[in-house]
């Protein structure tokens, strides 16, 4: 996801988010441990996406 996309998404967008993608991450590292996932750079990317996430929502509620 682009940092302009996640800049645009109001707060509770935000929360929402973050918990649906934490939730994507965590059925990753289990379909990860029952069968190998071929390209395993996508869970840097999700925990990346996350973070990013979590920096923006960070910014705005001390803008607010």
């Amino acid at each position: 996801m682009k940092i302009s996309e996640v800049r645009e998404m109001s707060v509770a967008d935000l929360r929402d988010r973050i918990e649906v993608e934490k939730a994507n991450l965590d059925s990753m590292r289990i379909n990860h441990a029952i069968s190998p996932l071929e390209d395993t750079s996508k869970f840097s990317k999700a925990r990346k996406d996350i973070a990013r996430m979590i920096t923006i929502l960070a910014e705005k509620e001390k803008n607010q």
